[in-house]
């Protein structure tokens, strides 16, 4: 029987995209059963379809990822579904607390559709999957060679949507990339990064890329 999938993400165009891929290479293993779009549709969908695995977004409206674990652990009967995180982001405060609020694994958009596939079954049978750079940050923190508690303080002043702008920026990509890459447009790019600068008392790219880095950001 094929696994069961709700794809869980704020952009329209990139859950049509995974499904167009996961259809594509994923013909009679995978089935997508449902969609939602922020955390109150993304409850609603798994209620209703019941699926074995939700693809999930880090960050979402009405409180994220980690809140849609939460409110569907509360209200699920029987066997809840397992998690996969499939993000944008790479930054090990949002690898780890996915994690510790419950996910099966955590990959990143640039992993391709067979890929995503073999994960996707992983997890249906149990397993924890992550590709090595992140379960090297999982590993960090429980061993405790991680602060989570001081990189959340800093993030804290930033919005989730600020957060996306400011790792691809400081990794180097141009506005233009990160519009493209986030589905925004460059004017919102600006301002997005004119706000990053001045919550985190910065003046400059390169501050910027030197403040993710000392917090192992990048």
């Amino acid at each position: 029987m094929p696994v069961k999938v709700v794809i869980v993400d704020d952009h329209a165009m990139f859950r049509r995209g995974v499904t167009a891929e996961l259809e594509a290479t994923g013909r009679d293993v995978i089935e997508i059963v449902g969609e939602g779009e922020d955390v109150d549709t993304a409850v609603a969908a798994i209620l209703a379809h019941h699926p074995e695995v939700v693809l999930l977004d880090v960050h979402l409206p009405g409180g994220g990822g980690v809140e849609v674990i939460r409110k569907l652990t509360a209200q699920v009967q029987g066997d809840p579904p397992r998690f996969l995180a499939l993000s944008v982001s790479d930054a090990a405060e949002d690898v780890i607390g996915t994690i510790r609020g419950g996910a099966r694994g955590y990959v990143t958009k640039t992993i391709t559709g067979p890929e995503l596939v073999s994960a996707i079954q992983r997890v249906a049978d149990g397993d924890a999957v992550f590709s090595p750079r992140l379960a090297g940050f999982v590993l960090d923190a429980f061993a405790g060679s991680i602060d989570v508690a001081d990189v959340d303080e800093d993030l804290d002043r930033l919005t989730e949507r600020e957060r996306e702008v400011m790792r691809l920026i400081a990794r180097g990509y141009s506005y233009k990339e990160v519009a493209k890459e986030l589905f925004i447009s460059i004017k919102t790019v600006e301002t997005h990064m004119s706000a990053v600068l001045r919550k985190l008392q910065l003046s400059s790219r390169h501050e910027l890329t030197k403040w993710a880095s000392d917090r192992r950001l990048l």
